[in-house]
């Protein structure tokens, strides 16, 4: 009885997340993934910074209105995209320009929504990131509005805000630790810096977290009253590939954005970020690389609309 018990709630979870599937285009447009594949590896060759633009692309999509390629709208100015906690995200024009080719080679098949979960796969791989299948089946969402998008997470929050925005959207402290390790690719603006280390308490002062020795190098990049679009990596030492390496700087005082060097104050997601750094963790594990595809696996399921849910847009920054 408890065996049949947990089977149907396991069908059950499978119901609520959605009807996707890996493999959903093998008949209907069975060259999607590798269309998109190969959009995403010619932009990588002429924008560098690629991979990152297009994993916190899907990231900021699955927050607002859960993964429906909301965020990709333009029509006007209180579209989603225009959003202050959007700010920076891009990456728009390959997600458009991968669109076009499949609507070249299957009309009306594939979804917005889709392109930029399997874009966000193809850019962890390309920063040697692990590899992983996309379950798709996703639908594009018939609404952007600019003040859905009010409640994403800021790199000022507090641990307990950061948990409880996670948590709203069925993400574990265990997944805002991994999702936040994706900061292991990529650069911030000194715009994001200010206030940790000038403004950090309302006497001034810099974040006691940031360690002695790395705040003289976050304060030359961006110095008080200087340019605050001038930018930095995100992850000390290993901007530019996937790897645990951020974590290990969280642990040690070299965390970036504020919101990383949170992790470490609470007794749940520091447990997380040491466990990838233990003495028999090579061995036994757990694996930083399986566990993060869990999580964006994860993220990816969000609020989806599939079945009759939504549509299937002709062009990814207009309704039809």
């Amino acid at each position: 009885m408890g065996f049949v018990f947990l089977l149907l709630a396991f069908f059950a979870i499978g119901v609520v997340r959605g009807q996707l599937r890996v493999g959903f285009y093998s008949n209907t447009c069975p060259d999607a993934e590798s269309i998109v594949s190969s959009v995403v590896r010619n932009a990588a060759q002429s924008i560098s910074n690629i991979p990152p633009v297009l994993l916190r692309l899907h990231f900021h999509d699955c927050f607002v209105e859960g993964c429906d390629g909301s965020i990709l709208i333009e029509n006007g100015p209180k579209a989603e995209r225009h959003a202050f906690g959007h700010q920076g995200v891009g990456g728009f024009e390959v997600i458009e320009q991968a669109k076009a080719q499949l609507e070249a080679t299957c009309p009306g098949v594939v979804s917005c929504a889709d392109i930029v979960a399997l874009a966000a796969r193809d850019a962890i791989a390309l920063a040697n990131g692990p590899s992983y299948e996309v379950p798709t089946g996703r639908r594009d969402g018939r609404v952007s509005d600019v003040s859905l998008a009010a409640n994403m997470p800021d790199v000022s929050d507090s641990i307990q805000q950061l948990k409880a925005k996670f948590l709203q959207k069925g993400l574990s402290e265990k997944d805002l630790v991994l999702l936040s390790a994706a900061h292991t690719i990529g650069t911030t603006a000194c715009f994001f810096m200010t206030k940790r280390l000038y403004k950090f308490s309302p006497a001034g002062g810099s974040d006691p977290a940031i360690s002695p020795d790395f705040l003289p190098q976050l304060q030359s990049i961006c110095p008080q009253n200087g340019d605050v679009n001038v930018r930095l990596p995100m992850d000390r030492g290993s901007e530019r590939t996937f790897d645990k390496q951020i974590l290990d700087n969280i642990r040690n005082g070299f965390a970036v954005l504020e919101s990383d060097a949170r992790l470490y104050d609470d007794e749940t997601t520091r447990m997380v970020v040491d466990s990838y750094f233990g003495i028999l963790t090579p061995i036994f594990g757990p694996s930083f690389e399986s566990d993060f595809v869990d999580s964006i696996v994860k993220m990816g399921q969000i609020g989806v609309k599939t079945g009759s849910k939504g549509e299937i847009r002709r062009v990814c920054t207009a309704f039809n």
